[in-house]
């Protein structure tokens, strides 16, 4: 049975991020408001929590999972990043863009992509996301909350421990958030002197990074 955590938006309570944290410490899935849909999250050195994870949203190995990091620094430490890239990191980050960089040794190799050894990440722009990144003091595994066989984000705390309470630890209520997925850029080409990859449009302008 999912614990259920009402949180306030602005400033959610730490003691509540302190225990959700806990849980993650513990092998727990957590489903978590994030500036562009729910996210599912779990620990990211736990490789049973991470199977748990893919198997909830019904996703093979060679699907990406992202790393939410609490800021560029932490970015730049799980991913191969030039002075190119970091410019455009600087200028997106914290926002609804999800990056795909080339993995460094600090990721786990099950997770990043098993042939091209990439990984996504990206810096989420949403307090309560923000609180627990901070309380877990860490990256976490994410991936959106999309039941299987459907298209569609969740973005309903109730509707979600209705649907998934028994294969959650815990879901944090801080009212309904954004149903746009982020808008995810491939940087790896600009490692060969080529030009990003919008591999998808969501939330983040792409133009406001300067890409058509």
């Amino acid at each position: 049975m999912s614990q259920f955590f009402e949180v306030h938006p602005e400033n959610p309570q730490a003691r509540l991020m302190s225990q959700a944290a806990q849980l993650l410490q513990r092998g727990g899935i957590v489903a978590v408001p994030t500036d562009s849909s729910y996210a599912l999250v779990c620990h990211l050195d736990d490789k049973a929590a991470a199977d748990n994870l893919r198997r909830i949203r019904g996703m093979d190995q060679k699907h990406h999972l992202t790393l939410l990091c609490r800021d560029l620094s932490e970015l730049s430490s799980y991913a191969k990043v030039d002075n190119r890239q970091y410019r455009l990191l600087k200028l997106a980050t914290p926002g609804q863009y999800t990056f795909i960089l080339e993995a460094s040794k600090e990721v786990p190799r099950r997770v990043s992509h098993p042939s091209r050894k990439t990984v996504g990440l990206r810096v989420p722009d949403h307090r309560v996301t923000l609180a627990l990144l901070e309380a877990h003091g860490a990256p976490l595994l994410a991936t959106t909350l999309i039941p299987p066989d459907e298209s569609d984000p969740l973005n309903d705390a109730a509707e979600i421990r209705d649907r998934f309470e028994h294969e959650l630890a815990a879901v944090i209520d801080a009212g309904a958030c954004s149903l746009a997925p982020t808008t995810v850029v491939d940087l790896t080409p600009m490692g060969h002197g080529d030009e990003p990859e919008i591999i998808r449009r969501g939330g983040g302008s792409p133009e406001d990074l300067g890409l058509a």
